[in-house]
């Protein structure tokens, strides 16, 4: 079984910030196939589907942030998923809007969702999809730019950012990530 998990922050308040650039990608997936968050447990909403051949879970924590590995690793725990059949959506401040960029592993670089991740993964070392949001101009506090919505002009290139990343990971259920990689980077 294979896992995305999108990071964001729950509620209508959030659903179209920055941050929530993970959880916009499962919702271009679940569009995509017909599919809902209809499971709840471990402070997260997901999905339990086929994608093709194979058996996906589709993951939006809803802990917030900062948390957010307390709902990915009960999950992951509880379905036997390996860490080698996760990724992880997120938005990263260090790409422009609208790049995104495929990992197998790497630190948190300053961002806090991938950080409770990594504390409770116990590990570095799992895929990512990084989708750019660009960084604050005129001294903008970070934390007021991640959880602001796109300006009109950027939505073309976000929104297709978040079809490439759902085509990157639909990509990676029939190929090895370091194939995915080399597509899509």
């Amino acid at each position: 079984m294979k896992c995305i998990v999108g990071l964001g922050n729950p509620g209508k308040k959030y659903k179209a910030t920055r941050h929530n650039i993970g959880f916009m990608v499962i919702d271009e997936l679940l569009n995509r196939h017909s599919f809902d968050l209809n499971k709840s447990k471990f402070n997260g909403k997901y999905a339990l589907e086929h994608i093709g051949k194979e058996k996906v879970l589709l993951l939006q924590p809803q802990t917030y942030m900062n948390l957010s590995g307390e709902a990915i690793r009960p999950l992951l725990d509880y379905y036997d998923i390996a860490t080698e059949d996760v990724v992880i959506v997120y938005d990263d401040l260090d790409l422009p809007t609208g790049k995104i960029r495929l990992r197998q592993k790497g630190g948190p670089g300053g961002h806090n969702g991938i950080k409770s991740t990594i504390n409770h993964l116990g590990t570095k070392e799992f895929k990512r999809i990084r989708i750019g949001v660009g960084r604050p101009a005129n001294a903008q506090p970070v934390i007021d730019y991640v959880l602001g919505v796109f300006p009109k002009d950027e939505a073309a290139n976000v929104q297709e950012s978040i079809q490439k990343a759902a085509d990157a990971f639909e990509t990676w259920l029939e190929k090895p990530f370091n194939e995915v990689m080399n597509e899509y980077n």
